[in-house]
C-alpha cells in the first residue's frame, strides 16, 4: 500500500485565519477531489500567529466532504477540561461518519505560555495533564463510565467509535506516550536517516507496554521541490516504515501545495 498523504487546512496565519469559511470549505473540497488521504488543522488557544479553533474548522471541512479523513494536528487536550474535549471529539467523529484522526500533543513551546495562562492551566504541567487525559479519553469518547481526577464519575452520551490516536512530538517522552497510548507516533520530520533507530525504540517501548508498535506519521517531511525527486523521497520514507506524511503548510499558497501533494499521490499510485 502506498504511503498516505495529508495536508494542512489554511486555518492559521494573518491572511487566512480571519478570511471566513470560504478558504476552509474550498481547501477541504480540493483536497478530497485530489484524492488525498487526510486534511489537518492546528490547535491552540493563543499561538504565535492567528489560528482558528481546530474543532470548528474540522467540522466545517467535514460538512463539505464525504471521504477524506479529518485530523487534529494536534489537539492539546491539556488546555481543556478532558470531558469537554472528549465531547468535541465524539461529536466530530459522529458528524464526520467516523473520519477523525486524533492527533494529541502538549504544545510547541515556541508559542510561549500565554495560551496556557489564559486557560488557567500551568504551562509546566502540560505533559502530566496530557498523560492523565490520554488515560481516560478513549473511554470518555466511547461513552463508558470514567472516574475523573476529582473522583467524579461521568459517562458521555452518545458515545462513538474511538478514532485512531496519533501522539505528536519529537521527544523521548512523546515516543513513550505513543507506545503507551497511541496508534501512531506523529513527529515533525525527525530525519529520514534516524527513522530505523527510532522505530526500533518504539517497538521496544511498545513491548514493555504489551501493545502493538505504533505506526509513524511524519509531519513536514523534508522533500525536494521537484515532483519526481520528491516521490523518490516519499518512497524512502515508506521503506523506513512511515505510514503517512503530512506536508508542511505554506499559508496562502495552499492551492499550489495541494496540487503538489496530488501529483505526489499520483506518482505513488503508479
Amino acid at each position: 500500500m502506498a504511503i498516505q498523504i495529508g495536508v494542512f487546512l489554511p486555518t492559521s496565519g494573518p491572511r487566512i485565519a480571519g478570511s471566513g469559511a470560504a478558504h476552509v470549505r474550498a481547501s477541504a473540497r480540493t483536497a478530497e477531489a485530489a484524492g488525498l488521504e487526510s486534511i489537518w488543522a492546528s490547535d491552540h488557544l493563543i499561538a504565535g500567529q492567528p489560528m482558528l479553533d481546530s474543532t470548528v474548522a474540522l467540522a466545517t471541512a467535514a460538512a463539505v466532504t464525504d471521504r477524506i479523513r479529518i485530523g487534529f494536528g494536534a489537539m492539546l487536550p491539556a488546555l481543556r477540561p478532558i470531558a469537554w474535549a472528549a465531547k468535541e471529539i465524539s461529536t466530530l467523529q459522529q458528524l464526520s461518519d467516523g473520519r477523525v484522526l486524533l492527533g494529541v500533543g502538549t504544545g510547541n513551546p515556541a508559542h510561549g505560555d500565554i495560551g496556557w495562562r489564559a486557560a488557567g492551566v500551568p504551562f509546566e504541567e502540560r505533559g502530566t495533564r496530557t498523560d492523565r487525559a490520554l488515560a481516560v479519553l478513549p473511554d470518555l469518547v466511547a461513552g463508558k463510565q470514567v472516574t475523573l481526577n476529582d473522583g467524579l464519575e461521568v459517562a458521555l452520551s452518545p458515545g462513538t467509535s474511538i478514532p485512531p490516536i496519533l501522539i505528536a512530538g519529537n521527544s523521548a517522552r512523546a515516543r513513550r506516550r505513543a507506545a503507551a497510548h497511541g496508534d501512531s507516533w506523529m513527529p515533525i520530520d525527525p530525519g529520514l536517516e534516524r527513522l530505523p533507530q527510532l522505530l526500533a525504540e518504539l517497538r521496544e517501548l511498545a513491548q514493555r507496554y504489551e501493545r502493538p508498535t505504533p505506526a509513524i506519521t511524519v509531519v513536514a517531511p523534508a522533500l525536494p521541490a521537484e515532483p519526481r525527486r520528491a516521490a523518490a523521497a516519499l518512497a524512502a520514507y515508506e521503506a523506513a516504515g512511515v505510514e503517512r506524511v503530512i506536508l508542511a503548510p505554506t499559508g496562502p499558497d495552499w492551492q499550489r501545495d495541494y496540487a503538489f501533494a496530488a501529483e505526489l499521490g499520483a506518482r505513488e499510485g503508479r
